[in-house]
């Protein structure tokens, strides 16, 4: 296979959370997979005489979307008929933008590739537009849900920045997460709710990355499938050039079973769609009060929550990483750590807030998040309160209970919702601190096991650990290990 460059552009589709449909009143659909065609009405279904009226939350969401990103907002828009035919498209058009988009040029976005590499890629533009209808096949039949129909459905397209498959998965990761961040959509790809699409061609070294064949690829269905579909154009791309074929102009779709593209019809351009100013919507005029104001209207964002949370609690990086990669996640966590705080003012601990902290960052990111995927419980329907989390993290801090007893209590903490402290009553879990009775068993093991003694002596790290088994052992695993280590080191350092 010759060596080939790859030029990559995406094309992000986000169904927006909003109650109703973009041009109707009736409710959104989302999540009526299971009751088709209740989510409309005579908009959605085409019926004669009937008038549409536009989603006013559904346009500012897209700004929203654009002011996230630094795009241009448009201080005049308007909405345009597309046309094709299709069975899930009662009208016979869709109505979207084309020449005067909501948001226009200017706005990027800066992802952090495996390396620790950065790179930015640049928005070209984002239009608001309606969703399709969704067809099902069932043998010899074709069943029509309009549920979908009239959802409204906003369109981002990437700048040709990507160059590579990883770039392209990070890149839609990265969109779905400041989405999610500004509230405008859960986004989540797996349901059809954020749909990413892939333009894709090739060059040589020394040729213009603008001057191959674009082939645009569409069902993809996942983030992993991102890479994987980039992956296989480059090599069936590849392939037919290097056997003297030519790319042809299309669009593919594909398949996550098998592994592959198919091609499904040759791409459209826009001469095809017949696109003329949609006669029934006036244009749209936005002030410069009212982009102010949406600008004002943004949450924090994921890059400023992880720089924020960076400086201001000092955890490790890959503990960073996921407690900002949610929302609701990273908000679980400052509510932990402002009840932590509330203790160490309240005295009612003893350890310092910078290792309590790091305490509470660690079994998030372990225990918790390993027991929020094992159950598919999202973290706004956890049973641990913050309170009681932050609770629990104290008493280890303090070494009240031991690290095996914490993943005990946090266990059953999960499942019930149960305080801390009385789960470690219930279950004599609480650590012994005893230290004259833990000397008598120290002063024991040292006397039961001489050849032990002799190795540590002999400077064989190894003696300790067993020598600290044994300690265990004995106790039940209710020995401060701390203390005891302290204590094991300090009999036989005489």
């Amino acid at each position: 296979m010759s060596d080939y460059k790859v030029t990559i552009g995406m094309e992000i589709h986000v169904e927006l959370a909003t109650n109703a449909k973009m041009f109707s009143g009736a409710p959104n659909g989302l999540g009526e997979e299971d009751h088709p065609n209740v989510s409309i009405d005579e908009v959605v279904t085409a019926q004669p005489g009937a008038l549409v009226v536009p989603n006013k939350q559904a346009i500012a969401y897209v700004q929203m979307a654009g002011l996230a990103l630094g795009c241009d907002i448009a201080k005049e828009s308007k909405f345009d008929r597309k046309h094709y035919f299709y069975p899930d498209l009662p009208k016979g058009y869709q109505i979207s933008q084309y020449d005067q988009p909501l948001c226009g040029t200017g706005g990027s976005l800066e992802i952090t590739l495996e390396d620790g590499s950065t790179k930015k890629i640049g928005i070209t533009r984002i239009h608001m537009e309606e969703d399709t209808g969704k067809n099902t096949h069932k043998g010899n039949s074709t069943y029509v849900d309009l549920n979908r129909a009239g959802v409204p459905l906003m369109e981002l397209v990437s700048e040709p920045d990507i160059s590579s498959a990883q770039e392209a998965r990070i890149f839609c990761q990265n969109l779905q997460q400041v989405f999610r961040y500004i509230g405008i959509s859960a986004a989540d790809i797996e349901k059809g709710q954020m749909r990413c699409e892939v333009n894709l061609s090739l060059y040589k070294e020394g040729e213009d990355p603008l001057s191959g064949t674009k082939v645009e690829v569409k069902n993809i269905g996942s983030f992993k499938s991102v890479e994987r579909t980039v992956l296989y154009e480059i090599q069936r791309q590849s392939e037919v050039l290097d056997e003297g074929g030519q790319i042809v102009q299309e669009t593919r779709g594909w398949d996550d079973t098998a592994g592959k593209t198919s091609s499904q019809r040759s791409k459209e351009n826009a001469n095809d769609y017949r696109y003329f100013p949609e006669p029934d919507i006036p244009p749209m005029t936005f002030s410069d009060l009212y982009i102010e104001d949406l600008r004002r209207s943004l949450p924090e964002l994921p890059t400023q929550k992880y720089e924020r949370f960076e400086k201001q609690y000092g955890i490790r990086k890959e503990n960073l990483d996921v407690i900002t990669a949610d929302k609701e996640f990273a908000n679980y966590f400052e509510n932990i750590i402002s009840e932590i705080k509330e203790k160490i003012v309240a005295k009612e601990v003893e350890s310092e807030e910078k290792k309590l902290t790091q305490l509470a960052a660690n079994y998030l990111v372990s225990e918790v998040q390993r027991l929020l995927a094992q159950s598919s419980t999202p973290i706004t329907q956890i049973k641990i309160t913050a309170e009681d989390y932050a609770e629990l993290i104290c008493l280890v801090g303090d070494g009240m209970i031991n690290s095996s007893a914490a993943q005990t209590v946090l266990a059953e903490m999960f499942a019930t919702g149960e305080d801390p402290g009385r789960i470690i009553d219930a279950n004599n879990l609480a650590q012994d601190n005893d230290q004259d009775a833990l000397l008598t068993i120290v002063q024991k093991i040292i006397d039961n096991n001489p050849e032990s003694v002799d190795d540590f002596k002999a400077g064989k790290d190894n003696a300790i650990k067993f020598l600290m088994g044994q300690v265990m052992k004995e106790t039940g695993g209710k020995a401060n290990p701390q203390l005891a280590t302290k204590l094991l080191k300090e009999v036989l350092a005489k």
